[in-house]
């Protein structure tokens, strides 16, 4: 069975998850927006008080409140960062985002593997299929579960929302058609667990986000 585990973290109340198989114990890592001792501590212990072994560190995109956590979770774990090529220049430029908010950022390991929608991630006998839906960040990907309905969306959808168009590499055009052409397509009843906020379902944003009526 799949379980979803969220943490919100930093001063952008960014959405990590963890997504593990509770039969193998095997766990995804993404978003790790953890900052500080504090932070990390929360996202180690559920780990090692659930017995998870972490088998991918994934960034959906690679804006900085995002990032945070992606040295401490490849070092703690030997994981290789997995995200599309899309988003080097994003994760390059997080050194000058940071000393521009002041925030405090140990620099992450760069994309090791890169990954599109032609990739699928296995996690025990469960398969995320992989969306690519930029307009938010240059490359950001999605991640969609068939069997539980799960979509990990990063900042693409959010519950009456969707993800700011105002950064470099963001076009809101693109974004739209993005969710029209890759998300909406999904079933109704798919949870979306968007990377700020509550989570929502399909169903609901094709009724009721302002974006689309």
């Amino acid at each position: 069975m799949l379980k979803i585990k969220q943490f919100t973290f930093n001063d952008f109340q960014e959405n990590c998850y963890i997504v593990y198989d509770n039969e193998t114990k095997d766990c995804i890592i993404f978003d790790p927006g953890c900052n500080g001792t504090a932070e990390n501590n929360i996202l180690i212990n559920f780990i090692e008080d659930n017995k998870l072994s972490p088998k991918y560190l994934i960034n959906t995109h690679c804006h900085i409140d995002h990032v945070l956590g992606n040295k401490l979770v490849s070092d703690t774990y030997n994981l290789e960062l997995l995200a599309h090529k899309g988003e080097i220049p994003v994760l390059e430029s997080c050194t000058m985002v940071a000393n521009m908010y002041g925030i405090p950022y140990v620099a992450s390991p760069e994309i090791k593997i890169f990954i599109d929608e032609e990739n699928v991630i296995e996690l025990g006998t469960n398969k995320f299929h992989l969306l690519f839906c930029p307009g938010h960040s240059p490359a950001s990907l999605c991640f969609y579960n068939k069997e539980s309905k799960t979509l990990i969306a990063g900042d693409v959808l959010f519950h009456r929302s969707i993800g700011r168009t105002d950064l470099p590499g963001g076009d809101y055009d693109t974004l739209i058609r993005s969710i029209r052409n890759k998300l909406f397509t999904l079933p109704e009843d798919t949870t979306v667990y968007p990377g700020h906020g509550i989570s929502t379902t399909i169903g609901d944003e094709k009724r009721w986000n302002p974006f689309f009526n």
